[in-house]
C-alpha cells in the first residue's frame, strides 16, 4: 500500500497564520482534503482535529508541519507526540521550517540521533520563547495599567433615572428587584453600581 501524504495545522482563536501554514503545505503539494486545522481557544488544547488525524495515520505515511510547536504547547508534549507518531504508528514526519527535521532523510542511527537531538533543542526553545512572550505581555499589561490604561469593555453609563431609583430603593420605597427592573438592569449589577456611587461620595 501507498504511502498517503498529510498536513497538519493548529493556530489559536486569536492567531491569524492559517494561511501562510495552508500555503506552505501547499507548496510540498499536501492534497487539501488532507489537511487538518485546529483552531483553539487560549482556555484549552483540545485538538479534535489533530485527534482525528492521527486515528487516520498508518505505517509509512508522511505528515507535514510548518513549525515544530504544531505538535504541542511545550518541551514534554511535543517529545511525547513526536514519539508517539515516529515510533509508536511509524510515520515520517517533516518540519517545513526545519529541513534538519525530516524523518525520511537519515534512516541511519546517526541521522536518527541527530533528529532527536534537534528535536529536543527546538521544543525546549520552542517553550522558551512562549514563555517569554507571555512574561513579556504581563510585564506589558502591568506597566500599561501603572499608566492608568484600562482594560476589558468600557463600563456602560448609567441609565438617567438611575440616582432617582437609587433614592427611592435606598428610602425602602421600592425593593431592590423592582430598582433593578425599573434601571434595566440585574440585581447584582444594580446593587453595586449603587454601592460605588455611595462610596465615592462618603
Amino acid at each position: 500500500m501507498s504511502s498517503i501524504i498529510y498536513g497538519y495545522v493548529r493556530v489559536s482563536s486569536n492567531d491569524q497564520n492559517e494561511e501562510r501554514q495552508l500555503i506552505a503545505l501547499s507548496k510540498v503539494n499536501v492534497p487539501m482534503r488532507n489537511i487538518y486545522v485546529d483552531k483553539l481557544s487560549g482556555k484549552d488544547f483540545n485538538r479534535p482535529q489533530y485527534k482525528k488525524l492521527v486515528k487516520k495515520l498508518r505505517p509509512g505515511d508522511q505528515l507535514y508541519i510548518l513549525s515544530i510547536d504544531r505538535l504541542g504547547r511545550n518541551y514534554e508534549e511535543i517529545q511525547n507526540q513526536w514519539r508517539i507518531l515516529t515510533k509508536e504508528i511509524g510515520v515520517d514526519i517533516c518540519v517545513l521550517d526545519m529541513p534538519l527535521l525530516d524523518t525520511r532523510n537519515g534512516k541511519d542511527l546517526m541521522g536518527t540521533f541527530i533528529a532527536d537531538l534537534v528535536l529536543q533543542i527546538l521544543s525546549f526553545v520552542a517553550q522558551s520563547e512562549r514563555e517569554n512572550i507571555r512574561k513579556r505581555q504581563q510585564e506589558g499589561i502591568a506597566a500599561a495599567m501603572a499608566k492608568g490604561v484600562k482594560f476589558g469593555r468600557p463600563p456602560i453609563p448609567l441609565p438617567e433615572n438611575f440616582r432617582e431609583i437609587h433614592h427611592a430603593w435606598r428610602s425602602k420605597k421600592i425593593t431592590l428587584r423592582e430598582a433593578a427592573e425599573a434601571c434595566g438592569m440585574p440585581e447584582g449589577t444594580f446593587y453595586g453600581k449603587a454601592r460605588k456611587i455611595e462610596n465615592s461620595i462618603i
